[in-house]
């Protein structure tokens, strides 16, 4: 089970999202990114949300240079997981079939989509007796 995730804004998801795309930014990068033509304002939005992010523990601080870099501390894949784990305790007492079943019936899914998810049950089987 992936470990719990914090909850996060919608601004502090897309600078995780930005760091998970485009790797070790800087604050200037990221601004440049996810604000483009922003000015100050814009740097000290994406200052304050780092800073919020690394208290959360998301994102890591390299402060050995005098330009600091941050990295995403917490993989796509790992904050994902979290956070449907804690959507599955919060209304589906803890399961996530109620959470597949949804999707599955409300999502269209292409021939590879249920190919990829045929072979992902197959392989989580519990072994015959």
């Amino acid at each position: 089970m992936p470990p719990p995730t914090p909850n996060v804004t919608e601004a502090e998801l897309r600078v995780l999202q930005a760091l998970w795309d485009l790797g070790t930014c800087t604050i200037r990068k990221l601004t440049d990114h996810l604000y483009p033509g922003g000015g100050q304002s814009a740097y000290a939005t994406v200052q304050k949300l780092l800073d919020r992010l690394e208290e959360a523990g998301c994102v890591a601080r390299d402060r050995s240079a005098m330009t600091h870099v941050f990295v995403a501390a917490v993989s796509r894949d790992d904050f994902l997981g979290g956070q449907l784990r804690a959507v599955a305790d919060r209304l589906c007492g803890g399961s996530v079939t109620p959470l597949l079943t949804h999707l599955l019936k409300t999502e269209a899914l292409s021939d590879d989509d249920r190919k990829e998810l045929r072979k992902l049950l197959n392989a989580h089987r519990p072994p015959r007796n």
